[in-house]
């Protein structure tokens, strides 16, 4: 049965009770095992924009892919938009080249709305059994105070396989952190970097590096989240190429090629013209930087000083975006920490020069907002950095979702919120509400459960100048 069409029956009621019930029946078995053929992971939900949204698919070999979707709630006023019809995306072709990925763009859509969508295969309507959504971004400009926001924060996605893995325990594991994720019922999830582990077999190919984003991202426990909020990402040195990885990794090319695959993200910078993954976004009245702290990053033990981390041009970049930004709260995302004066593993105190420069210049500029959002650490830890004449510059570490946990050393990151380190798996919800000039943001840290582990608040005043 074609979901779009109607059609009507003049059978006898008991005929048509016993029609209803074998149609659905064998729709239900016929979808299912299109499903099971065809269906590698997704569908995802990737970058919303006031009239458009991308979204995410991947066959197991080649198909023909539509997306049917229609208008469902007025989110201005939460009131049910009724006797709308189903419109359907051109047609996607997938194949090897692109690892059967296939990333429709909804156009033309009315801002403030949430969407219901519909993913066809082969011209066959698949189901799931949870509602897939979307929603483009609400217009409160001059009309409306900014609307409340609510996101997911995370980092360090290790799905075990056992064949590639290396000796022992498995180093993944508590995937149910995502159905808690999927509970939380978010607008976005920000994915921090090592959102997937490359592993030996695979750094060397092309196949191996699309098999192992393939593996992480066709994780069942993820897949309700991926399908019902939207997803934005950047990366660190495991979905970039081996542990500790710099700009002279051999295969880069093909794992931006494989991140840009696997991710649906609009404003990509390319800052160089090359390999860098950063981005920006606005949600509501906040704006997101997505940082990439691997292009162009020299070694880590190579021995020089002004070594590059982010590199001048991201940098450059950052100021002047953030200087122009007029959001409230400014998220800086990268893999590593940023505040952690600690020279050690990945922070950026190893590459003392270029953090200096960088922080310097936040302050010179009299950028207000700012705050950090890391990973990496495989704990999590609130830093917070006080300045003279200045506000406290926050870096918020979220870090693992299901890889290994580690503790911090003894005595490291002096300017941490001491009671906010977590030794497990745990993920982020950020929350920003109030009115315009007047928000207040909360972090709530949670465990694979849902449990809440440490929150605090802060509001938009605490991040201006302090003139005193």
């Amino acid at each position: 049965m074609n979901f779009y069409t109607k059609k009507s029956y003049t059978k006898p009621f008991s005929l048509i009770c016993l029609s209803v019930l074998w149609l659905s029946f064998t729709s239900s078995f016929a979808q299912g095992e299109i499903k099971k053929e065809f269906l590698q992971s997704g569908p995802m939900v990737g970058y919303s924009e006031m009239s458009e949204i991308g979204l995410w698919i991947q066959t197991k070999k080649a198909a023909k892919i539509q997306i049917a979707y229609r208008p469902k709630i007025d989110l201005s006023t939460n009131k049910p938009i009724s006797n709308t019809t189903f419109q359907l995306t051109e047609p996607i072709q997938t194949n090897s080249l692109t690892a059967f990925v296939a990333k429709p763009i909804l156009k033309n859509l009315d801002h403030s709305t949430k969407y219901e969508y519909k993913i066809l295969i082969n011209d066959k309507e698949i189901s799931f059994d949870y509602e897939l959504k979307c929603q483009t971004q609400l217009l409160w400009q001059y009309r409306n105070d900014p609307p409340k926001i609510k996101f997911a924060f995370g980092s360090c996605v290790y799905v075990n396989e056992p064949k590639d893995d290396r000796p022992g325990k498995g180093y993944g594991g508590e995937y149910e952190i995502f159905t808690s994720l999927h509970k939380e019922n978010v607008d976005f999830m920000v994915w921090g970097g090592d959102n997937t582990y490359l592993r030996e077999p695979d750094w060397g190919s092309r196949s191996g590096i699309m098999h192992r984003y393939t593996h992480t991202r066709s994780l069942p426990e993820m897949q309700p989240l991926l399908g019902t909020v939207h997803n934005y990402a950047t990366w660190d040195d495991h979905d970039f190429g081996p542990n500790d990885s710099d700009y002279t990794f051999w295969n880069k090319d093909i794992t931006t090629e494989a991140f840009q695959l696997f991710w649906h993200s609009q404003n990509t910078n390319n800052i160089d013209g090359g390999n860098d993954v950063a981005s920006t976004f606005y949600w509501g009245d906040v704006q997101f930087f997505m940082l990439d702290n691997r292009s162009f990053r020299q070694a880590q033990n190579y021995k020089a000083k002004n070594k590059s981390y982010f590199g001048q041009k991201q940098v450059q970049w950052l100021i002047e975006s953030l200087v122009a930004s007029k959001a409230p709260f400014k998220f800086v995302v990268a893999g590593a920490q940023i505040l952690n004066e600690s020279a050690i593993f990945e922070n950026y105190a190893t590459y003392a020069e270029e953090r200096t420069q960088l922080l310097e210049e936040i302050k010179k500029q009299n950028i207000e907002g700012v705050i950090f959002l890391t990973g990496d650490r495989h704990h999590s830890v609130i830093t917070k950095l006080d300045r003279a004449k200045d506000y406290s510059l926050y870096d918020f570490t979220s870090s693992s979702l299901t890889a290994g946990s580690a503790p911090p050393y003894q005595d490291e990151n002096p300017t941490a919120i001491k009671d906010s380190f977590i030794l497990r798996h745990n993920y982020a919800i950020i929350e920003i509400e109030g009115k315009r000039k007047n928000r207040t943001l909360t972090i709530i840290y949670k465990d694979k459960d849902g449990k809440e582990l440490y929150s605090l608040k802060i509001k938009e005043d605490e991040l201006k100048k302090n003139k005193k």
